[in-house]
Order: structure tokens, then C-alpha cells, then sequence
């Protein structure tokens, strides 16, 4: 669209209420809930923002896994599932997550052939928005020019903070666990989100099983991008080491939109080692409840009294000099 030098009086009039409207927009910014529902899934990393309060989210997953070790000569196949359920209180930027992980695994090798069923991994934390860039910040469009209201920002490389702290539940019967872990142990976490027009980028820098002896150190980098209103996909590394484990994951697949609270996905992932190898495919649900939620209003704070005096001071000189005039 070219930019607008000389508007005729329609085209001034449409300016205005287009000006009216973009102000009014610019000066309200609604909390962390979303028109449409925002899962975490299919990828494993979080994202900074809740789903806001009073907001319930389950995300459900089912994943066949296949591993082989080139050393220890034996392979393995599972069957896993995962829930996690989110839930936004008290507060717009906080919410409370819960995430319980089941398999069961079929273990061949050349001394041993067994099938072992457990709780693989429980997790209970809550996640919190320190900052948000676009939180009363309010940005001035240009009405004359297309193309200045849609060029790159440079803003959007400051990102979205959260941090999300919790713990890990080890049962006692859990065969799946390295040796000597303990039942309880603290996992935290620093999330970044950014977003990129079409693309948005999350990472996260974790520590986990913190009172533990294998204590884990790892990150996990998402990019994201939206294809049209209801098809999204994705790719995503995962990088973790500790004493007893290392490893770096590969991940990749789509997410589709089936209903405004409804989103289907499915992925697959490898890793880059033989130690063992690691091959996996899965796919999942999530869904949202948010009957109950009001909707935040949050507003950019108005300008300087002083500085409103000055501006209706300065209307009533124009005014008055147009009086004299006539």
C-alpha cells in the first residue's frame, strides 16, 4: 500500500476513526489469556506466559520409544504417556503445574528380557511472568504509512522472563530411576520467549534433581512458526549432562488447531549418539476450560497531568485566536 500524501475529506474522515481506534487499542492490554488456547505441547520446553487465572489446561501425550546402545548390546521398546495439568491462580502471571509421566518398556539383551511398567517421572512446580515487554508499553502507528506500521522492530528482541520453580517425586518402586535417587529433589528453571512475526522463539535453561548426586544441568531451544489460523509447526534441541547421563535431542512436527480450546499435534525426535540411540514419535491433545475466567484489563498508565494541562491550554489559545480572527 502506498503511503497517503494528499487524503480527500473521506479519506480524512475514515484517518480519523482509524487513528481513534488504534489509540484506543494501544492504551489496553489484556493479561496472559489468549483467544485461543496456548499449549506447551508438542515440544517439551515451557513457555513464559500462563494460561491465566482461573484458566484450566490439561495436555495429554502418547509417544513409542525405541532405544539401542551400541556398547551394552541391548535395545529397548516403550510405550509412554504423559498428563500435565496446568491451572492459573491468584494472579494473572502465575500459574501451577503438575506433570505425571507413566511407560512401560520391553528390554532385550542377551542375558536379560523383562517388561518393567512405572510412574517414569513426576513433577510439581509453579511458573511466574517476571517481565513482559509489550506490559504497558504503548506504541505510536503511523495512519499515513502501510508500510512503517509493519516494518521489523528491533524491540522484539527484548523477551518475555519467567521463572519456574518445583520438585521432582521419585517413588520408591521406580525402575526407571538412576542409582541412589533420592524422593524428593528441587528442579528450577529461566524461561525467555520472543516473538519474531510468524516465528516465536523459547528457551529454557533448567537445572534439575538439585539435592540429588546426579544433578542434571541442560537447556531446551524452541522455534516456533504459525502457517495460517489453525496450522503451526515446529523444531526443537535439547541438550542435558550430569555425571550418570548425557545426551543431545532433536525434535520436530505441527500442531493443529480443531477448536478454539482444542489443539491435536503430533512430533518425532531422535538423538545424535549410539549410547544409547534414542528414536521416538508420539502425538497428543490439549484442551482448556476457561468458563470461569474474566477477562484482566490492564491499562498503560496516562500521560502527565501537567503535561494534559499544557496540551488543553494550548487548544484553548488556537480556539480563542480563531474567534479573534473571525
Amino acid at each position: 500500500m502506498k503511503d497517503i500524501i494528499k487524503p480527500n475529506s473521506i479519506m480524512t474522515n475514515v484517518k480519523s476513526h482509524g487513528v481513534l481506534f488504534l489509540l484506543l487499542f494501544s492504551t489496553l492490554s489484556f493479561g496472559q489469556f489468549t483467544d485461543e488456547i496456548n499449549s506447551n505441547r508438542p515440544g517439551e520446553s515451557m513457555s513464559a506466559f500462563s494460561v491465566g487465572k482461573t484458566i484450566i489446561q490439561a495436555e495429554v501425550g502418547f509417544t513409542t520409544i525405541n532405544q539401542k546402545h551400541q556398547w551394552l548390546n541391548y535395545e529397548s521398546t516403550a510405550l509412554a504417556s504423559e498428563l500435565t495439568l496446568r491451572y492459573g491462580a491468584i494472579m494473572e502471571e502465575l500459574e501451577f503445574i503438575v506433570t505425571l509421566q507413566h511407560q512401560k518398556e520391553w528390554y532385550e539383551s542377551p542375558t536379560i528380557n523383562q517388561t518393567r511398567s512405572a510412574i517414569k517421572q513426576t513433577f510439581v512446580g509453579a511458573k511466574y511472568l517476571v517481565f513482559d515487554p509489550s506490559k504497558n508499553y504503548e506504541t505510536k502507528p503511523n495512519v499515513y504509512s502501510w508500510k512503517a506500521n509493519h516494518k521489523f522492530s528491533y524491540r522484539s528482541f527484548i523477551p518475555a522472563v519467567a521463572v519456574y520453580a518445583g520438585f521432582n517425586l521419585n517413588f520408591s518402586d521406580n525402575p526407571f530411576t538412576v542409582p541412589e535417587e533420592v524422593s524428593i529433589s528441587p528442579k528450577a528453571s529461566v524461561i525467555t520467549q520472543n516473538q519474531f512475526g510468524k516465528f516465536v522463539l523459547v528457551s529454557n535453561v533448567f537445572v534439575d534433581n538439585l539435592t540429588a548426586e546426579y544433578r542434571s544441568l541442560g537447556y531446551i531451544v524452541t522455534l516456533t512458526r504459525g502457517f495460517n489460523p489453525n496450522w503451526s509447526g515446529f523444531i526443537e534441541n535439547k541438550g542435558i549432562k550430569n555425571d550418570y547421563y548425557a545426551d543431545g535431542i532433536f525434535r520436530g512436527g505441527a500442531a493443529y488447531l480443531w477448536r478454539e480450546n482444542i489443539q491435536i499435534d503430533a512430533s518425532l525426535g531422535m538423538n545424535y549418539k549410539q549410547t544409547p540411540s534414542l528414536a521416538f514419535g508420539g502425538i497428543g491433545i490439549s484442551w482448556r476450560f476457561d468458563e470461569n475466567y474474566d477477562k484482566v484489563m490492564l491499562r498503560i498508565p496516562k500521560k502527565d497531568k501537567g503535561n494534559d494541562k499544557k496540551g488543553k491550554n494550548k487548544s484553548k489559545d488556537k480556539s480563542k485566536k480563531r474567534k479573534d480572527a473571525v
